[in-house]
């Protein structure tokens, strides 16, 4: 079963954590990627089995900080082209079993493959990207002013990497979904991820105070942890810390995108606004909360919705993420529809009203978690590939895991 593979990715996203996975259970793996293989090495993942373009790193992080602060165009096309140009170039340098690559750099990389002996697994983290661009845009029509989201040119290039792959991985039985309203379902697979247990899983002593806390007549309190932006439900976000900031603590952690300064603004001192920290510091960020929310409106897998899951906290979340997959209704958490801000707004106050239930749940979540590990995620990667490229018995094999 051992495989030699090539995972290219321009930036980091899940791909560290997946290459470091797979090369403990003995695969052959390298890296391509825009990190240094200095920085690359501080997640874990050997210098010598990764293959920098770093100078591609260095100009997206110089053109999106231009793009941010002084409105300068992003040269979206000429970044995504060069570097699958430079994976072209490089990966096919040698023979691979399999070369996973994300999406939005795939095309270059996949047609100079065409007629190797190498399968071809396209990576895309998010929704199918035609559906992606469809929910935002009416997002940015209820918002009412421009947010981020799927150019033509980028719509157009990924359609094509999904032809040219094949098999193309979702991270969630959502993202799967949504390649089936677009008829390419033929060739999609869903693994979802995984975390690092150990980095979350909090020891008794935090559980027992936020169980004393939840028992007590104090306010709960409502943590979320990820982007201050639109696509993560920010709207809703903020309608709920509004109406609800007489009876909860609201705790709002992570970076802001420039276009929500204004709504989070709005909040004063109904919310605690937090910037980003970095990931050893978040097991505190989660140990502060008594619940979690994730109204989100467009998602494949917020890696936060298992970090919180790890470390005890109820979760409230919608039904356009990774939630569905592992959260057991009414046992670990609850899953609402998109822009349903009174649904989430009614969730909060039958816990603020049931805490006995509440306290239950929590300890529930933490004497029954079963991690699911990045091993684990391995192991799926694995039958996926010893049935490759049968879609159908890839799926039937990973259900009866």
């Amino acid at each position: 079963m051992r495989k030699k593979i090539a995972i290219v990715v321009h930036g980091r996203f899940y791909a560290f954590d997946l290459a470091r996975a797979l090369l403990a259970r003995n695969h052959d793996v390298y890296l391509f990627t825009n990190y240094p293989q200095w920085a690359v090495a501080r997640f874990g993942f050997p210098a010598d089995r990764v293959k920098s373009f770093w100078i591609h790193g260095l100009n997206s992080r110089i053109l999106a900080s231009a793009r941010d602060k002084l409105h300068t165009p992003f040269p979206e096309p000429w970044l995504h082209e060069s570097f699958g140009q430079w994976a072209a170039r490089t990966v096919t340098r040698e023979q691979w079993d399999i070369v996973y690559c994300f999406s939005g750099v795939a095309e270059e990389l996949f047609t100079a493959l065409e007629g190797s002996r190498c399968a071809r697994w396209l990576i895309r983290a998010s929704t199918h990207i035609g559906v992606q661009a469809r929910i935002l845009r009416e997002e940015e029509q209820r918002a009412g002013v421009s947010i981020d989201r799927p150019s033509d040119w980028m719509i157009a290039r990924e359609e094509r990497e999904y032809s040219l792959a094949d098999v193309i991985l979702t991270v969630s039985s959502f993202a799967a979904e949504t390649f089936q309203e677009t008829g390419v379902s033929e060739k999609v697979v869903s693994i979802p991820l995984g975390v690092e247990a150990g980095d979350f899983r909090p020891a008794p002593g935090p559980i027992k105070e936020r169980i004393k806390r939840i028992s007590g007549e104090g306010k709960l309190r409502v943590l979320y942890v990820g982007t201050k932006s639109f696509r993560k439900g920010l709207i809703d976000l903020q309608r709920i810390a509004l109406e609800m900031a007489g009876r909860f603590e609201f705790r709002f952690v992570g970076p802001a995108e420039p276009q929500a300064h204004d709504l989070l603004n709005k909040l004063g001192a109904n919310v605690e606004v937090l910037p980003s920290v970095p990931q050893s510091e978040l097991p505190a960020v989660y140990a502060w909360g008594d619940i979690f929310i994730f109204p989100t409106v467009e998602d494949g897998f917020p890696v936060v919705l298992a970090q919180a899951n790890a470390s005890g906290l109820p979760i409230l979340a919608t039904t356009n993420c990774g939630a569905s997959d592992f959260i057991r209704i009414g046992k670990t958490g609850w899953i609402l529809p998109i822009r349903t801000p009174k649904a989430f707004m009614d969730r909060l106050k039958w816990a603020d009203e049931h805490r006995c239930e509440l306290a239950e749940m929590v300890a529930r979540i933490y004497g029954q978690f079963g991690p699911r590990t990045w091993d684990l995620v391995a192991q799926d990667y694995e039958q996926a590939m010893k049935y490759s490229p049968s879609v159908e018995t890839v799926e039937a094999e990973l259900r009866d895991r």
